[in-house]
């Protein structure tokens, strides 16, 4: 479908890559992966025709339409947010407003044998046609059931764009691009500005109603739980494996093994030239044979090994000072903003060298909670610190409070202590601030440069209570990987704000989900507390609190007696009637086994017919057989919809 042939890209004479060839085929779901500045971002924009390579080109059929998200964009804000998504239906809301004016033009003609009406009549079919072939959803459904799976509410279609943080109107921009449903989407990490829950949405969504995808992210999760093909650029060249990104890294580890030993192999070949060089390089009987190895020894194509230099990838965190027992107890606490009440009655305490992490969706209270604990904000109700509590805080702001005269050395030299100071330039090349890029600036730094830069001058501080508002945001997963195992190694009380799963993992040890005004405790990991939640589709979540706020607010039961009730029924059912559960749920889970295989059969079938429309084949057979094949598949989805309904439900 897209073809990219022998693309080389240079920057001030360096190559960044060269001669790479690769094909996007229909419905491929593709990470693109490889370290930071091995031109990732640049390699989208000129898939998106944003940006011309070196040489090389990009080839793509006719017709072919293509989604671009960028990590960073100009977004409007002259507009309500219901008006700004609809902009994606420009061209559907055109040809509508095109037939509305032909219905009305062929009402006042009277000679219907004229080559006009024949004409008029033949645009207002093909306009029909086309814009049967999009679907007879209603827009307004449309927009808002991809609005909502992105952590918008119903009441938030009639805001003004302007009242939206970026991180929320990043989202509009991201709904705009799938309600145009393109052939190819490119995204450049599309989870940073979006919780847990949309992650999940979003994942559905690009699984099963995407074409092709071409993906930028730092998310593993995400990554494996979306593609299925993974392209990595290093060292200039592309190596493509037709597996999803944890696969890959294995493979990877084996590649890497393979160039070592070429690389062995070839040091050894040169070391044995360069010798028998020197040796007979003043024999006259040797002249031909020294020439003819010093050509060779020219020809030669040094063999480059991708590899991480693991022993200078350790950061370690001072000593925390330590602590009260309980350094953080919090009881009957409430954040109102006027009429809006954020949360209410929260209690809970923290014990000394306790990991938790907030979750729930934007908006919940996770980031007002953080701002009550470091009094940032006035609250109701009781918060209490410990003995000798000494925070350290990350918000999600902490890159602009940056002294950006200060050079990166600078900034991390003025908080380090003790013999970290000796290690100064090991820890900001393990941040990838090694060399020449030490001696940066703040000021000329990127928005994820200067990201890193703050997470790396609130690891030096000697603290014993880290609060961390989703840190990981713009740190790719060789970054990642160091802050989490700081984290696991440190001895001090950590709060930890994410929507990153994997990161989370492992990390902590209790949960608190925030959501409908409450804020729920749950002990064990992230992966415990989704199962227990029975949330393989995150994007229920929000429905789930409203049922449980429902729940309560009409039943004398309190929390703890509603969860001993559904434990106490499930214990009394009998023998018979837990087979018979079994039985119907494995005859659910194989409806929806089998409207997936349909769906997936469908859309194989559509993207043939796609095919042969970009092709030029617009005969009224094809277009039949496209509006056919569409509603069949529309009624497979539904019918998925609704068999995974039906599973929630039972469940």
């Amino acid at each position: 479908m897209v073809s990219i042939n022998n693309l080389s890209v240079e920057f001030s004479a360096k190559p960044l890559f060269s001669d790479v060839s690769f094909v996007i085929n229909p419905n491929d779901k593709i990470a693109l992966v490889g370290k930071n500045g091995a031109g990732k971002s640049t390699m989208l924009k000129i898939l998106a025709g944003l940006q011309e390579p070196t040489k090389g080109t990009v080839s793509k059929p006719s017709g072919l339409t293509i989604g671009y998200l960028p990590q960073q964009m100009r977004l409007a804000d002259e507009t309500t947010l219901l008006e700004e998504t609809k902009k994606a239906f420009g061209a559907r809301l055109e040809m509508m407003a095109e037939v509305e004016r032909l219905n009305n033009k062929l009402l006042s003609f009277e000679d219907y044998e004229s080559e006009e009406y024949s004409k008029l009549l033949n645009r207002l079919d093909f306009l029909n046609q086309r814009l049967s072939m999009e679907g007879e959803t209603g827009i307004e459904a449309e927009i808002e059931k991809t609005l909502i799976g992105l952590g918008f509410t119903r009441e938030d279609l009639n805001r003004p764009t302007k009242e939206f943080s970026g991180g929320w109107r990043m989202r509009v921009e991201l709904a705009k691009i799938l309600l145009q449903k393109p052939d190819v989407l490119l995204l450049d990490e599309p989870t940073n500005h979006l919780d847990i829950e949309s992650i999940q949405w979003l994942e559905q969504f690009l699984s099963n109603k995407a074409k092709a995808v071409v993906l930028v992210s730092h998310d593993r999760a995400f990554l494996d739980n979306v593609t299925r093909r993974t392209i990595e650029i290093s060292c200039g060249n592309i190596y493509d494996y037709k597996v999803n990104y944890s696969h890959f890294v294995s493979l990877r580890e084996e590649r890497i093994e393979q160039q070592k030993r070429a690389y062995e192999n070839q040091q050894k070949m040169i070391s044995e030239t360069k010798d028998f060089i020197e040796k007979f390089r003043y024999k006259a009987t040797k002249a031909v044979q020294v020439q003819s190895r010093i050509k060779q020894l020219e020809k030669i194509v040094p063999i480059e090994i991708d590899e991480v230099d693991n022993s200078r990838l350790h950061l370690k965190f001072p000593p925390a000072p330590r602590s009260g027992d309980f350094p953080l107890i919090i009881e009957g606490l409430k954040k109102n903003y006027g009429d809006h009440t954020v949360f209410s009655d929260v209690e809970f305490s923290l014990r000394r060298g306790e990991k938790v992490a907030f979750v729930g969706k934007n908006g919940e209270g996770k980031s007002t909670l953080v701002k009550c604990i470091m009094s940032e904000i006035e609250f109701d109700g009781h918060l209490r610190l410990g003995h000798n509590v000494k925070i350290g805080y990350f918000a999600q702001n902490q890159a602009q409070l940056l002294e950006e005269n200060l050079s990166v050395f600078e900034t991390i030299d003025n908080v380090a202590t003790g013999d970290i100071r000796t290690r100064i330039n090991d820890i900001l090349g393990a941040f990838m601030f090694g060399g020449e890029a030490s001696e940066k600036p703040v000021k000329v730094l990127s928005g994820g440069e200067k990201t890193r830069l703050a997470m790396i001058k609130l690891l030096l501080e000697p603290v014993n209570f880290l609060i961390l508002d989703e840190p990981t945001n713009h740190l790719d997963m060789r970054t990642k990987d160091i802050l989490k195992e700081a984290i696991k190694a440190f001895d001090g009380t950590v709060i930890v704000v994410s929507h990153d799963r994997d990161f989370l993992d492992g990390l902590v040890d209790k949960v608190y989900e925030f959501g409908g005004g409450k804020v729920r405790e749950n002990l064990g990991g992230i992966y415990e507390f989704l199962k227990k939640k029975r949330l393989d589709n995150l994007s229920d979540l929000e429905r789930q609190n409203y049922r449980e706020e429902s729940g309560k607010q009409s039943s004398p039961l309190s929390p703890s007696t509603s969860e001993e009730k559904e434990s106490g029924d499930s214990k009394v059912l009998s023998y018979a009637e837990q087979k018979d559960r079994e039985r119907k749920l494995r005859k659910l889970e194989k409806d929806i086994r089998e409207t997936e295989k349909r769906v997936t059969e469908l859309e194989g079938q559509l993207s043939d017919i796609e095919g042969k429309l970009s092709q030029g084949d617009s005969s009224q057979e094809v277009l039949e057989e496209y509006e056919n094949v569409n509603k069949l598949l529309e009624k497979a989805m539904s019918d998925w919809e609704s068999a995974q309904e039906k599973l929630d439900s039972f469940e």
